[in-house]
C-alpha cells in the first residue's frame, strides 16, 4: 500500500526534532453545500531542524516514531512569509497637530535664545451647562400632635368596620 502524503504550512518549530504542520482541505458542507475549510495538525519529524514556522511543506505517513509522531517532513514546497506587521513606538509616535505644537515652541525658543520647555497644549474649551431653576417647595400642612392623630385613626376605622356576625354551624340532622 503507497503511503500518504499531504502538503500544509508549519505552524510550530518549538520541540526537537519535530514541526507541527497544518495540512488544510476543502470539502462541500453536508446540508448548506457551501465549501468550507477544514484543517488539522499532524506533528512531522525533522531530523535537522532545518524547517522554520509558516513555511510551506510536504510529509510523509510513516512508522509511528513517537506517541503523536507519524509522519516525516520529505521536502520544501516554499519559504516562510514575512509578517506584514508595523511596529510603531508608542514614545515616539506623535499626532500631527502635536508636531505642529512643539515645531512653534522650538521656533519661538531659537528666536528669543533661550531654551524654553513648555509646550503649549491646546484643549478643547469648557461649555458650562445651564443651570435648571427649582421647583418651587410644595406647601407643608400644620403638624397636629402626634397623639390626637392615632386617636381619630383608630376611631375612623372602628366606625368603618362592620361588627362580626358569629358563624353558626347548621345542626347535622
Amino acid at each position: 500500500m503507497p503511503k500518504r502524503v499531504l502538503t500544509g504550512t508549519v505552524v510550530s518549530d518549538k520541540p526537537q526534532k519535530t514541526v507541527v504542520v497544518r495540512v488544510e482541505r476543502r470539502v462541500k458542507h453536508p446540508l448548506y453545500g457551501k465549501i468550507i475549510r477544514l484543517s488539522k495538525k499532524y506533528h512531522a519529524h525533522d531530523e535537522g531542524n532545518v524547517y522554520r514556522l509558516g513555511e510551506q511543506v510536504r510529509i510523509e505517513e510513516c512508522a509511528p516514531l513517537s506517541k503523536k509522531k507519524n509522519w516525516t517532513v520529505l521536502e520544501r514546497l516554499g519559504a516562510a512569509r514575512p509578517a506584514d506587521i508595523e511596529i510603531v513606538e508608542t514614545a515616539a509616535a506623535e499626532t500631527p497637530k502635536a508636531a505642529a505644537n512643539r515645531a512653534e515652541v522650538e521656533a519661538k525658543a531659537e528666536k528669543a535664545e533661550t531654551p524654553v520647555k513648555a509646550e503649549v497644549v491646546e484643549k478643547p474649551a469648557q461649555v458650562e451647562k445651564p443651570v435648571k431653576a427649582e421647583k418651587p417647595a410644595k406647601a407643608e400642612k400644620p403638624k397636629a400632635d402626634k397623639k390626637t392623630e392615632k386617636t381619630e385613626k383608630t376611631a375612623k376605622t372602628a366606625k368603618d368596620k362592620p361588627a362580626k356576625a358569629a358563624k353558626s354551624k347548621p345542626a347535622k340532622a
